[in-house]
């Protein structure tokens, strides 16, 4: 989508009140996840604060500490989180070139395999592989037990269950495969949901809810989008829309490149198809309203009524999308690289990106046109 030619200095804060809901939404993606935080941060110093945060896996994680906190406690605990699963320091300067800089990501992530995280998840002591089935540790090489206690500390589940902001977790029914979202519209939530979330195999096991387990929703869907966008169409809605894998990239040229770009595309999860299918679907629900309103009433049946009166209202939708771009010394062990000189650097990257974004102050306003969908790209027009 072209951007406009300049941008207007606009009060970010009133323009959010224009709208009926502020919607984050935040991709999985493990150690890339400090990038969201830091587009949370620039959120919250323009006064756009999201009043429904919905995600997968890291983006749950990080969607429950906002959605389970006083506003002035929001950032440092996210910083907490953050500084402790990446505490573990391996160079005490940042590198300087990019081969260097990804010597020392190789470093890091062979640490994380070997070690785990402090405060999220550490190694089992007997190796899956080596137990019998049934055996308990024998689905998983990783135990997550530190992360619950994590969760227990920088959360409080009271805030988060008690209306203020919506929250909603995917994660994948094991035995049914089917996506499910524990949202706090219908249900309380607790760490074992946030978990859930996150709970990807083969490193994390599965977790029990209600007789039911659950694992990573990512690896059904990476994206919570089109749960968010089908829940009260008739409401209007600003979503900031954030991915930690992009769908365009360059050419591989290397094994490790192909790794990462496999990656990328599969867990991209086609947002941008979402997104168009979404505006198709809309548009095409007006055009469907226009004909009915042409007919003449006595030719309408219940059903057609019934329709017009639902697709009169439709609800404004603005959807900003932003999307982490990989640095060139990053591979395919981006997402569980969890030094401190990347987690500031993905932080950093994030709050600068959403701050860019931001200035197009055009860009947040509600949608004029007929359709009554905008969608804009930060990273769209430049792959590399």
């Amino acid at each position: 989508m072209a951007r406009p030619a300049t941008a207007r200095k606009l009060d970010i804060a009133e323009i959010a009140k224009k709208y009926d809901r502020v919607a984050l939404v935040f991709q999985g993606g493990g150690a890339l996840g400090a990038y969201q935080a830091g587009v949370y941060q620039a959120l919250a110093a323009a006064g756009c604060e999201p009043t429904w945060l919905s995600g997968v896996s890291i983006g749950a994680i990080n969607a429950s500490i906002i959605a389970g906190n006083r506003p002035e406690d929001r950032i440092p605990r996210l910083r907490a989180f953050w500084e402790t699963v990446s505490g573990q320091s391996i160079w005490p300067m940042k590198p300087q070139g990019d081969i260097f800089h990804d010597m020392r990501n190789r470093i890091s992530s062979a640490i994380t395999v070997a070690y785990g995280r402090p405060g999220f998840f550490r190694p089992r002591p007997v190796n899956p592989w080596l137990l019998p089935a049934g055996a308990e540790g024998a689905t998983s090489f990783y135990d997550t037990a530190d992360l619950r206690a994590t969760l227990e500390k920088l959360i409080d589940f009271d805030i988060l269950n008690d209306g203020t902001k919506r929250l909603s977790v995917g994660a994948v029914n094991v035995q049914t495969g089917n996506f499910v979202y524990f949202d706090t519209d219908e249900i309380e939530l607790g760490p074992e949901h946030i978990m859930a979330s996150g709970a990807l195999p083969p490193a994390l096991p599965p977790v029990k809810i209600e007789g039911e387990f659950y694992w990573d929703g990512g690896i059904v869907s990476n994206t919570p989008l089109q749960y968010l966008l089908d829940q009260d169409e008739d409401r209007s809605s600003l979503v900031f829309q954030v991915d930690l894998f992009s769908a365009l990239g360059n050419l591989p040229r290397s094994m490790g490149q192909v790794l990462g770009r496999h990656k990328d595309i599969m867990y991209s999860s086609r947002t941008r198809q979402n997104t168009d299918n979404f505006s198709r679907i809309h548009g095409l629900k007006q055009h469907l309203l226009d004909a009915l309103k042409r007919l003449p009433d006595d030719k309408i049946t219940d059903e057609e009524r019934a329709m017009i009166a639902d697709f009169s209202e439709p609800g404004l939708v603005n959807i900003v999308h932003l999307i982490y771009q990989h640095k060139n010394y990053e591979g395919q062990g981006a997402d569980y690289e969890f030094s401190n000189l990347s987690m500031n650097e993905h932080w950093e990257t994030g709050l600068e990106d959403t701050a860019r974004t931001l200035r197009h102050g055009d860009w947040l306003l509600p949608p004029t046109h007929a359709r009554g969908v905008s969608i804009h790209d930060l990273h769209r027009d430049d792959p590399t």
